[in-house]
């Protein structure tokens, strides 16, 4: 009976449970751990928010959000949370949900915090550049006024403004006739992104009809913009005008491109002192941001050793109540009707885990089981363990057979890795990849009891289909005799051999060169996007590059382009493919036909030396060559050759691209599948 479960799907009864409303919880999460009970929705006719345990679904998905929050504030800290399995000792639901309330609050206060103080760290770091450079260039100009302050004393007083000229940064723009009505000349400091200080200048320039003088000091080092919180290359500037009407024009143009303002005094003393202030107070923010930090980094570790642990009960308590949610209740409203699938040999566990439902309960009434009779087609279940579930899971991503129907899973054992086998022919590749698959065996509990990334969990949960792919690949590159596509002469030389060796085909050694531009051009690029695509992260639709790469070679990629330049590439490869197929078909009947007209050409003056009574036979002879080498049926041998070898490339390419396909569907199920109960 156990060997015919591996050739058809196991035997399906309905079954009925009658649930006292005390146990429920704990009977469907004992179920949930057997595995072996697929329950039917007994309230189709409801929405999710009419149903029963919505508000614990609800309670459930709000956990789940909170922790998710914790693990985002962990993962953006650089921390990492490890892995404990469930415990006894473990906290309630309700405990739990406490917990992560004051988890959240608690590092939404500190993010807040945080952020404040960064955002001031910010401003006083900028302030800082502002004082320092703001205080070279005015002290440059005034060391410069004074220097010609001095010079002019001897000298008229028109000379002596004529010299200044160079230096007016206090001066006044414009002398008015009434000294009363004199505008005043006023400056904005303050820092500007790199990017836009050019566009700045021209604003300011056009807005103050040229009645301002501007000077500008880049910073060598990016710096944090309290907006936004990231690094910009930033200048410092300072902006001279003459009037109140100018410096609202300049007030809103400043806001308008973002440029941070900062005061800055005229006295020098009290430039000193300011910057004085400034240095203090950055250096206290910055103890006080390494406190906060540390702070938050103990609450991190506090909790990065349960969070997995929290996660995965969370998801646990939520099917559960996805489950519950399906059950009817009873008028009565004491007990719950489930009804379900379940294999007719997993009726005695079903028993013992609807006992010991009861007795962790201290329910004072048993579940009621029974089986219900029906003439519904019932599931399709094949018991499954370590070593056939990736088998069985190949044979399920193409579809489910039928109740009671042959399972193709059991012959996929051996029909897929023969298979590969016959494509992978190589024993030197085989024993890499049976090392690789030895060590994901030998250490298959440490695997599995670690969090692998997309890849490697892919590769763990088909450690034993790769483990007899490399045994088949061992095989057949014994049979292949290729070691690393390299020949070894351990079963002697070949049985078969040319009859006349002087007729053997001497073909050119580049004739590969043309196979290998075509196979490169498709296959090749395919794996340089997938490679590139994997590595980027990004969403391209790789079925639309490669279609349209042959049927619209100059059309924009829009979101589907990966790099730079991406449509010449494309252009380049077709050219080089298109090239490749005439290279292929030409060049190699054309060699061999010169051959042969070089070789007959010799034999026919090897005639004149012969004597009369042998020419009769070699002319036989001659006639006879010229019969075996036909160079319609060479060219023609080397089109099917040549159309062959191009089907085949892209066929391949697309068998390839196809099954990359399936597999990133089954990584995007695997994440955005329902919740699992083991």
């Amino acid at each position: 009976m156990v060997a015919m479960d591996l050739f058809r799907s196991e035997e399906m009864s309905l079954v009925q449970l009658i649930i006292p409303a005390e146990s429920a919880h704990d009977t469907i999460t004992c179920l949930a751990e057997l595995g072996l009970l697929q329950f039917k929705d007994l309230n189709p006719e409801k929405s999710p928010f009419q149903r029963t345990y919505a508000n614990q679904l609800k309670r459930c998905g709000e956990m789940g959000r909170k922790i998710r929050y914790i693990q985002d504030q962990i993962a953006k800290s650089g921390k990492t949370s490890s892995y404990r399995p469930l415990t006894d000792k473990d906290i309630n639901l309700n405990e739990l949900e406490t917990k992560l309330t004051e988890l959240e609050a608690e590092l939404l206060e500190i993010n807040a915090n945080t952020d404040r103080l960064q955002r001031t760290h910010s401003e006083l770091t900028e302030l800082q550049l502002v004082l320092h450079k703001a205080g070279v260039l005015f002290g440059s100009a005034r060391d410069a006024a004074s220097t010609v302050q001095h010079q002019g004393a001897d000298t008229e007083n028109g000379s002596s403004i004529e010299e200044a000229v160079d230096y007016p940064l206090l001066q006044e723009q414009e002398m008015q006739t009434d000294p009363s009505k004199q505008a005043r000349l006023g400056f904005v400091t303050g820092l500007i992104s790199k990017a836009k200080a050019a566009s700045f200048e021209r604003i300011i320039f056009r807005a103050t009809r040229g009645n301002m003088f501007l000077k500008q000091a880049p910073i060598e080092d990016a710096v944090l913009d309290p907006a936004t919180g990231e690094k910009v290359e930033k200048t410092v500037f300072v902006l001279f005008f003459s009037g109140e009407r100018a410096r609202t024009k300049v007030v809103k143009i400043c806001e308008a491109f973002g440029a941070n303002r900062y005061h800055f005094p005229d006295d020098p003393n009290r430039q000193r002192q300011m910057k004085s202030e400034v240095d203090m107070r950055l250096v206290e923010l910055q103890s006080t941001l390494d406190a906060g930090i540390h702070h938050r980094d103990n609450v991190f570790n506090s909790i990065g050793y349960n969070l997995e642990k929290w996660a995965v009960m969370v998801r646990r308590e939520k099917a559960v109540y996805v489950t519950l949610n399906m059950l009817s209740i009873d008028v009565t409203r004491k007990c719950l009707v489930a009804e379900g699938w379940c294999p007719v040999s997993a009726k005695p566990k079903i028993h013992d885990a609807l006992q010991r439902a009861a007795h962790v309960s201290n329910s004072q009434v048993n579940t009621i089981f029974q089986v219900l009779h029906t003439k519904e087609t019932p599931p399709s279940y094949f018991e499954t363990n370590k070593f056939t579930s990736a088998f069985q899971e190949i044979v399920e991503a193409y579809g489910v057979g039928r109740y009671q129907e042959a399972n193709p899973g059991c012959f996929t054992i051996i029909t897929f890795p023969f298979l590969f086998a016959v494509m992978f022919g190589d024993w030197g590749h085989g024993i890499c990849l049976l090392l690789g698959a030895l060590y994901l065996v030998l250490n298959e509990k440490k695997l599995g009891s670690k969090k692998l990334g997309d890849t490697m969990e892919m590769a763990y949960g088909g450690r034993y289909v790769i483990l007899l792919m490399a045994m088949f690949s061992i095989y057949t590159g014994f049979i292949y005799n290729e070691f690393f596509s390299v020949s070894f002469g351990f079963f002697g030389g070949s049985a078969y051999q040319c009859p006349d060796p002087q007729y053997s085909v001497k073909n050119c050694p580049y004739q590969f060169i043309p196979q290998l531009l075509f196979l490169n051009a498709l296959f090749g690029y395919l794996s340089f996007l997938i490679i590139l695509k994997w590595c980027q992260g990004s969403k391209p639709d790789l079925y639309h590059i490669m279609i349209y790469m042959f049927l619209s070679p100059t059309e924009d990629l829009g979101e589907n382009q990966l790099f730079i330049g991406q449509t010449y590439v494309q252009i380049v490869l077709l050219l080089v493919a298109l090239v490749a197929v005439p290279w292929m078909l030409f060049p190699k009947p054309l060699i061999m036909r010169k051959q042969h007209i070089q070789k007959m050409h010799g034999r026919t003056y090897g005639f004149l030396r012969e004597s009369d009574t042998e020419s009769t036979d070699l002319e036989v002879d001659v006639e006879h060559d010229e019969e075996e080498f036909e160079f319609s049926e060479v060219f023609v041998h080397q089109m099917i050759h040549t159309i062959e070898f191009v089907l085949n490339s892209v066929s391949n390419t697309a068998s390839y691209l196809r099954l990359w396909a399936l597999s990133c569907k089954k990584i995007v199920l695997y994440r955005h599948g329902s919740c699992s109960l083991d």
